[in-house]
């Protein structure tokens, strides 16, 4: 059974869309991985299909294998049953399988707002929540996927609410800014909001052609990033910033999530997760490494030696950098693997 995990921050420009590419691509080492794009602006599918990307919405075997599509019978009332999506793969990560997304999502939200706050009074809308979980499914078992990543755009939308609660976990990506404090106090009022709908709609749409699955995510863990170094350490003022949001995780969200239901037992995070206010790590900027990654269409951790293209200090010193990250993510997978067996 495949584990979902969301990355979700109603902030923009938190890294969500790097941190489940990253992620997954190094999850994928050793394991079968599905990435879901559920931005309307498409980033994670640009950073995957790359040079294939517009025409992977235009060619007749792929423009209709996407998130939006996947779902469109449901929502068009059409009496067609969900089927599984084709997905594309990396030549260099085999086991990396991606549901596109769609520019035109979002004209889903108004019909899914509706069905997902009627309780069930229109029998027309009750397939409507359990849509996305059945696509998912149908795609997860369709590539025997271990591993679901779901790539979410910043707001508070139904489609997003409805993303987040069939999954089994979520990580919450940030930056060092006064912003992403803001934003994870108001996660801590918006998320139990959340769970408390589902915890009582799961009943009212159960006998529908897709029921809402039962159970809500739980806390795996959040990601400070975007931030630059001196002397080894996060440069001022960043560091402050740093502290605080792992201060308002630990003393604010944690708590409120705890009391809803929405975290793991303290022995699935481990002692050095809790002794880091359950951050998963700090990323400071790609910098040099970013252009190389882009030009290779690989994260910068895959980067090879030859594709870095420098000679002498520079060389060394990317190619420090560049173990530096592996390094990194190969943590935060081994982290987020042991969170989320506990699911």
């Amino acid at each position: 059974m495949s584990r979902r995990i969301v990355f979700f921050n109603h902030k923009g420009g938190v890294s969500k869309t790097t941190s489940a590419y990253n992620i997954g691509w190094m999850l994928a080492r050793e394991k079968r991985v599905l990435l879901v794009d559920a931005d309307p602006q498409c980033n994670l599918s640009a950073l995957i299909l790359r040079d294939e990307f517009e025409k992977y919405y235009v060619e007749d075997a792929t423009k209709h294998q996407n998130l939006k599509d996947g779902v469109s019978s449901t929502f068009g009332g059409k009496p067609v049953p969900i089927e599984p999506v084709m997905c594309a793969t990396p030549a260099r990560a085999p086991n990396l399988h991606l549901l596109a997304g769609h520019m035109n999502l979002s004209e889903y939200d108004a019909s899914l707002t509706f069905a997902q706050t009627a309780n069930n009074a229109l029998a027309t809308l009750q397939n409507l929540p359990g849509a996305f979980a059945e696509l998912l499914r149908l795609t997860e078992d369709a590539y025997d996927i271990d591993y679901t990543l779901i790539d979410l755009n910043p707001g508070l939308s139904a489609i997003n609410q409805n993303l987040f609660l069939i999954s089994d976990g979520f990580v919450i990506p940030t930056n060092p800014d006064p912003f992403s404090l803001m934003a994870i106090q108001t996660l801590a009022s918006v998320l139990p909001r959340w769970v408390s709908w589902k915890n009582g709609a799961v009943e009212l749409f159960a006998e529908s052609a897709y029921p809402l699955p039962a159970g809500v995510p739980k806390l795996v863990g959040s990601l400070i990033q975007r931030f630059n170094v001196r002397n080894g350490v996060a440069a001022r003022p960043y560091r402050n910033n740093i502290d605080e949001i792992k201060a308002t995780v630990s003393n604010i969200l944690y708590p409120t999530l705890r009391d809803n239901g929405m975290v793991f037992d303290a022995a699935c995070y481990g002692e050095k997760l809790v002794e880091a206010n359950y951050c998963l790590a700090e990323i400071p900027d790609f910098q040099g490494l970013l252009p190389k990654s882009n030009a290779a269409n690989v994260p910068v951790f895959e980067v090879t030696n030859a594709e870095i293209g420098e000679t002498g200090p520079v060389l060394a010193n990317l190619i420090q950098n560049r173990d530096r990250f592996e390094g990194n993510f190969r943590n935060i997978v081994a982290q987020i693997e042991q969170v989320i067996a506990c699911a």
